[in-house]
This record gives C-alpha cells, structure tokens and sequence, in this order.
C-alpha cells in the first residue's frame, strides 16, 4: 500500500510522523510536494494530490477520508479508529469535516509547492 502525502504541510507531517512511528513494512510513504512519479502513479495533478491524502491499494487510488480508514485499517495501534469512523452516520461525518479541514489546509499549503 503506498500514501501519498504532503510532506511541506507541518500539520500532515506531524500526523503522518506518527503513524510513521509504527514502522508497518507493508506502508510506503511518498511525499507528493513537487513529486511528478507520485502524479504519474496516482494520475493526479499536483493541485489534487495537495488537496486530500490519498492511498494505492492493489492497484486503486482512495482519496480523502477512504484513504484514512485504509491507513488507520492497517496499523494496528490505530485500528480502533477505523472501527469507529468507517460506522455508516459517523463516516459521512468524518467525511465532511475532512473536507472542510483539507480545503483550508490546501489554501495554507499551496503556495509551498507549484502547482501544475
């Protein structure tokens, strides 16, 4: 499984740092900032892959709070929050406030990175 995430915004380093800590063999990390083999892989431009952390699993790309629940679904220490937030109402939940987080963090990011 790969994660493509943005390694230039402190807030997801820091979230990624720690699931990082986990050390899971089966997770590779690839930082996205001006990553032209990451907008090959996932067939995303740079203002996508900024936008929403996004996950490769056997050959399909999730984005936004799916790519969560697979992160959370294969490190054990945090398994349970995949319990919780792939429940149905609170999913949709997390979904939207995911989005909502992800635009204003995009909006502080994206002069970080040039954006094609």
């Amino acid at each position: 499984m790969k994660v493509y995430f943005n390694n230039s915004c402190k807030i997801c380093k820091a979230e990624i740092d720690l699931y990082k800590k986990e050390k899971i063999d089966e997770i590779n990390w690839v930082d996205i900032t001006n990553n032209d083999q990451a907008k090959i892989e996932t067939k995303k431009d740079s203002k996508e892959l900024l936008r929403r952390l996004h996950v490769e699993k056997n050959g399909q790309i999730f984005s936004g709070a799916k790519a969560f629940l697979l992160v959370w679904k294969n490190i054990p220490k945090y398994k349970f929050l995949y319990s919780i937030f792939s429940l149905p109402i609170i999913f949709q939940i997390f979904s939207i406030g995911y989005e909502i987080i992800a635009f204003f963090l995009y909006l502080k990011n994206k002069k970080q990175i040039k954006i094609n």
